[in-house]
């Protein structure tokens, strides 16, 4: 793939069950090559993949003529020639125990903190809770700042879920921008959509925000927001949330299964103190009983407040 040419390319991933649906090939010495999450850093740093070597069958999107690319300590400062989101970085770090690789931008770095902090309180009020994480999720989300215990099996659907007494009580499944309009376009968001419908509490939250979708190049932005719109008209029980970071898509995400928990014991609780009352009389038992207790009342229509009152006050205990 690497020609020679000074060019900084873009391409569709080739493997369709990859998290990953791009591919970035950098000129840096023989050239580097990574499987990447977006086609830029727009709004946060995208994860990136390395790659031994350009994939068979790739479908190239983009080529950009490349100005400068020079390693600067853990970074490779790449500036691309052309006017808008032509300069971005590519950090090399480590993250749990393993080298990792971000790409970002001056706009990406300073959104990644926008000036806020989320609360450490309890959502709900909740001493503790459980949250199942879905084994393919990587790279989910840890709740390091909330009363969370989190433990890993497959899910139905969705990425996090809580239970109660062995059911399903609520289900988040989490996305980047790239990956919910890559569903989107193929056709797999309509299935996960309708998979999350079937479960009584379930979300769809977003790493990003609203207004990129308006921001996208590769697809038509119109097509994502009709196709969201209809979806989300479809399926009125699976909200599609958009937040800022992801951070706050993690802090949503706990405050969503607190309350749907919350909820959940509420319902049970109500339905178990109702089963305890005892059902008001039909019209058929009292006449019933004032027949047997020789009263004179009519074999049909109502009955007079006189006999509705002596079976309440026989009853009364």
């Amino acid at each position: 793939m690497m020609t020679g040419v000074r060019e900084f390319v873009v391409a569709k991933n080739p493997e369709p069950e990859s998290r990953l649906p791009y591919l970035i090939a950098v000129p840096y010495r023989t050239g580097l090559v990574f499987r990447a999450g977006d086609t830029w850093p727009r709004t946060k740093a995208v994860y990136c993949h390395p790659l031994a070597e350009w994939p068979v069958g790739a479908h190239v999107v983009e080529r950009v003529p490349v100005r400068s690319v020079v390693r600067r300590g853990a970074a490779i400062d790449l500036v691309l020639d052309r006017a808008r989101e032509n300069r971005s970085q590519l950090v090399f770090t480590t993250a749990r125990g393993r080298e990792v690789v971000f790409w970002q931008s001056a706009r990406t770095r300073k959104q990644a903190r926008p000036g806020i902090r989320t609360p450490s309180a309890r959502a709900a009020g909740l001493a503790e809770l459980l949250i199942i994480v879905d084994s393919h999720e990587r790279y989910g989300y840890r709740f390091a700042d909330q009363q969370v215990t989190t433990t890993r099996r497959a899910l139905p659907a969705g990425d996090y879920a809580i239970e109660r007494d062995g059911r399903l009580v609520a289900v988040v499944e989490r996305k980047s921008l790239a990956d919910l309009v890559s569903s989107l376009t193929t056709g797999r968001l309509r299935f996960t959509m309708g998979e999350l419908a079937a479960l009584p509490r379930a979300a769809i939250v977003v790493e990003d925000r609203y207004s990129q979708v308006f921001k996208l190049e590769q697809v038509r932005p119109a097509v994502v927001a009709d196709g969201l719109a209809e979806l989300q008209v479809r399926y009125l029980s699976v909200p599609i949330v958009f937040c800022e970071t992801r951070p706050l898509a993690e802090e949503w995400t706990y405050r969503f299964l607190a309350a749907a928990y919350s909820a959940d014991v509420e319902r049970t609780d109500t339905a178990a103190r109702l089963a305890t009352v005892e059902a008001p009389p039909t019209t058929g038992e009292i006449r019933a009983w004032a027949i047997s207790r020789g009263l004179a009342v009519a074999h049909r229509g109502r009955l007079s407040a006189e006999v509705v009152s002596a079976y309440h006050a026989a009853h009364a205990t």
